[in-house]
């Protein structure tokens, strides 16, 4: 199925540079099965599988969906929380020129409806029963509604009773020798071109309503995760861990997109404590780990010295702000670097830091711009920015996906006819890094004059008694915008309005960017299970608040 946007001049450009190649990311799992066989590929709570044994799975799951009347380009859900067999059908779609979407385990009905009237699926794979939810029962209703959904793969064997019509138990197919029953040959023809297909489907967080649709051909996700080993130096003697949900890119960047890349072990912690975590880093001496800042935070709170985490070299920490002074604490602890990037779904992947960078650089910034990358920082007219001030991010390069899945309309609102996009982040340039002042929906406007939220809260992070910060905007009507602080005080802390005026401006703030409102929580709002604040949850309280503080 031909991407929506890539024309035969940007294909041409990026191939001809080196970024896109035909690589797809099958072919490295056939590689390692070639070259390292009986090296440890994937570990969960109850597997432990070999590349050889990988790539025999993957082909026998690829191999029963031909047989069984998946056609190539058919649509497939995949709802799995972090396991080796939820791992093995994502790549298994891949490998049987299916279009899989990986969706978070907490979606429900109604999330699930609109995927399911956007991209038409032939298949869902799900778990059986999780976390006391019954995935069967959800998809059976689905079903109802769209005929189209014809097939039911069950991750686990935790549904009791009978299974449905259409339904099929995955260790089932994996126990039975399909490379026997099937031309092999099969795979081959249905193989995805890597820039002339769309290879995958990814969804937007959703945070202002139903999420979006992506689509992506295979090219633009291996060039970024090449430059991702890159900068990580990813190898075969490393051990990456999911911590956050492999169908997120927190950890999926790191374990299902990276680590393939170079044969590097993947563990994946199927369900997250702060000990539970610490202490599979130290059973299976992993060396990076891929987390959302709310997973970091309380593995702190934990006595690290219990665990042996000698093996830890980095930590990657995405989808969410990670204050500094907790990186920093955090390296002190572990004993490993912190790294930070920038990228979305909806354009791609932009920056990211070395792990070899220095420590304030890995803490503070997002790094310099991925191989292939072009940016340039433009004010609110569409004007080049003066020299060394902010500015509105915009990328050009091979790290993009094609646009929304079958919406040329809403696509070109994102991408221009050269293939610019803005990820809507507020930058300054510094030796060629970057670093986020905010973004363009946050930044406040009082009285005329920018506020960046992200420089306010970067400074009250350092403040002793803060655990968590964020800064939005509240109606007003003589400035229209001003400033208010969402404060979650450490344990056992009380923090007030004074305190906090105190020490910004100690921290020679302007004064205009002073917060003047103060509410303290026990603990913010996050989009699911991704650890991202919910700003627009914040700026709905303190917009009802002062409405109705304004009638009595």
């Amino acid at each position: 199925m031909k991407p929506i946007r890539y024309t035969d001049s940007i294909t041409n450009e990026f191939r001809s540079n080196g970024y896109w190649t035909d690589e797809t990311f099958t072919d490295f799992w056939l590689k390692n099965a070639r070259e390292r066989p009986n090296a440890e590929a994937l570990v969960d709570s109850t597997m432990r599988i070999t590349w050889k044994e990988a790539a025999r799975l993957m082909d026998r799951f690829a191999l029963a969906w031909a047989d069984m009347g998946l056609e190539r380009d058919d649509r497939v859900i995949l709802q799995s929380p972090n396991c080796a067999y939820g791992f093995l059908a994502r790549i298994a779609c891949e490998r049987a020129g299916l279009i899989n979407i990986t969706v978070m385990p907490y979606l429900r009905h109604k999330e699930l409806d609109h995927i399911i009237n956007k991209i038409d699926p032939r298949a869902i794979i799900v778990p059986g029963v999780y976390r006391k939810f019954n995935y069967v029962e959800m998809v059976e209703d689905l079903k109802k509604q769209h005929p189209g959904l014809k097939y039911t793969f069950l991750l686990d064997d935790t549904f009791e009773g009978p299974l449905p019509e259409g339904t099929y138990s995955l260790r089932k197919i994996a126990s039975e020798p399909w490379e026997e029953k099937v031309n092999p040959a099969v795979l081959e023809r249905r193989r995805f071109h890597s820039t002339n297909d769309v290879g995958a489907l990814t969804s937007t967080s959703g945070t202002t309503g139903v999420p979006k649709i992506v689509e992506w051909p295979l090219a633009p996700r291996v060039i970024t995760s090449k430059c991702r080993c890159e900068i990580w130096d990813l190898n075969a003697n490393d051990t990456a861990m999911a911590v956050a949900p492999f169908a997120g890119g927190a950890a999926g960047t790191l374990t299902y997109f990276a680590a393939p890349l170079v044969g590097a072990k993947v563990v994946l912690l199927e369900e997250f404590t702060p000990e539970g975590a610490l202490e599979m880093i130290r059973k299976e001496k992993a060396t990076c780990i891929g987390v959302v800042p709310t997973h970091l935070i309380r593995m702190l709170e934990c006595d690290l010295s219990k665990y042996d985490l000698s093996s830890l070299r980095f930590i990657r920490s995405a989808g969410g702000y990670l204050p500094p002074n907790v990186a920093l604490e955090a390296e002190e602890r572990f004993g490993a670097k912190i790294t930070s990037d920038l990228g979305t779904q909806d354009v791609g992947s932009v920056s990211g830091c070395h792990v070899t960078d220095p420590g304030d650089v890995r803490r503070r910034t997002v790094g310099k711009p991925l191989r292939g990358n072009r940016i340039r920082l433009l004010d609110a007219n569409g004007k080049e920015a003066p020299e060394g001030e902010p500015g509105i991010l915009y990328m050009r390069g091979p790290h993009s996906p094609a646009g929304y899945w079958r919406d040329p309309e809403t696509t070109r609102e994102v991408f221009d006819d050269d293939n610019w996009t803005t990820t809507g982040d507020i930058v300054k340039l510094e030796e060629g890094r970057i670093w986020i002042m905010g973004r363009q929906k946050d930044v406040i406007i009082r009285g005329g004059q920018n506020i960046y939220p992200a420089e306010i809260e970067g400074l009250l992070n350092e403040h002793p008694k803060v655990a968590s910060i964020a800064i939005v905007a509240m109606p007003d009507p003589e400035y229209v915008e001003r400033c208010c602080a969402y404060v979650v005080p450490k344990a056992g802390e009380t923090f007030t309005f004074d305190e906090m005026v105190s020490f910004l401006k100690s921290k020679q703030l302007a004064m205009y960017k002073l917060p003047e409102r103060l509410e303290i929580i026990d603990a913010m709002p996050t989009v699911g299970d991704s650890g991202k604040i919910d700003k627009k949850v914040l700026k709905k309280r303190i917009e009802d608040k002062v409405a109705a503080e304004g009638k009595s």
